[in-house]
């Protein structure tokens, strides 16, 4: 499978004349809500007509009374800060209302989550600015709380994440309560969506996620070749191709926009 790099260059589109890069592109978005919303505005805004389609949903934890407990704790104050490492734990903080007090910070993974939390009404106090991983947030977290006595973190995860970010807070000597948010599964989408995909009237589809990933392959492959894939980093572009699926473009940061401007870039490639 060939290795494809990120996408660079400057995108400012629409531009200033109105154009639409995107005109005639139908672009299938594989996630709902306020991130879904946000990313379909985009899309109209540079002419394109978004399919949104869910194609993953968060499932109660298997332990459902861990996380009350938790969520129970931090709004009462118990913890100086709260990791959230995706959009989807977004999701299940506001499906249980949870609260974030004031003083307690909030860390995300990335621009997505970040977006993710203030789009729900929550806030994002440090985002990784280098490396948009588990692994750029620790770096990030250790310069911001550089002498500061141990803290107090809850760190709410996916049932399959890995806890980097767990066992690196606790190697620097803060007290950390890693605690399961959600599980995620699969969810179908319309025949008519996968009729369209499977016949090329789908032009580009934007995968987000490893678990979008393995949706898009299970649900909708094989894609046909004259439709582009886009995946959000070349960690997913990885996890994709461990599910079989072709990526075409990869995105030069990990955020909405830049994913929509390696689409962009490729239209205007094509064209």
């Amino acid at each position: 499978m060939t290795e494809f790099e990120p996408m660079t260059g400057a995108i400012n589109l629409p531009g200033a004349d109105g154009s639409k890069p995107l005109a005639g592109w139908r672009v299938l978005v594989p996630r709902g809500g306020p991130w879904g919303d946000s990313v379909a505005a985009s899309l109209r805004a540079r002419g394109a007509s978004p399919v949104i389609a869910p194609m993953i949903n968060f499932a109660p934890t298997d332990d459902q009374s861990a996380l009350e407990a938790a969520l129970a704790k931090l709004a009462s104050g118990g913890f100086d800060w709260v990791t959230v490492t995706s959009a989807t734990t977004v999701d299940v903080l506001s499906s249980y209302g949870a609260v974030i007090p004031e003083s307690t910070k909030v860390a995300a993974v990335g621009e997505t989550t970040a977006a993710a939390l203030v789009a729900a009404g929550y806030r994002a106090d440090i985002v990784p600015s280098e490396e948009n991983s588990a692994r750029g947030l620790l770096e990030e977290w250790e310069a911001a709380t550089e002498g500061v006595v141990p803290l107090r973190v809850l760190a709410l995860r996916s049932a399959i994440a890995k806890q980097v970010l767990s066992i690196g807070l606790e190697r620097i000597g803060h007290h950390v309560e890693a605690v399961v948010a959600y599980r995620t599964v699969g969810v179908p989408v319309a025949q008519k969506v996968v009729d369209d995909v499977r016949a090329g009237k789908v032009d580009a589809i934007l995968v987000t996620s490893g678990s979008v990933a393995e949706q898009v392959q299970a649900q909708l492959g094989p894609i046909p070749e004259k439709t582009l894939v886009a995946a959000i980093g070349p960690q997913t572009q990885k996890d994709a191709s461990a599910f079989g699926l072709r990526v075409d473009v990869i995105a030069a940061e990990r955020s909405a926009e830049s994913l929509i401007d390696a689409v962009v870039n490729s239209a205007l490639a094509r064209a």
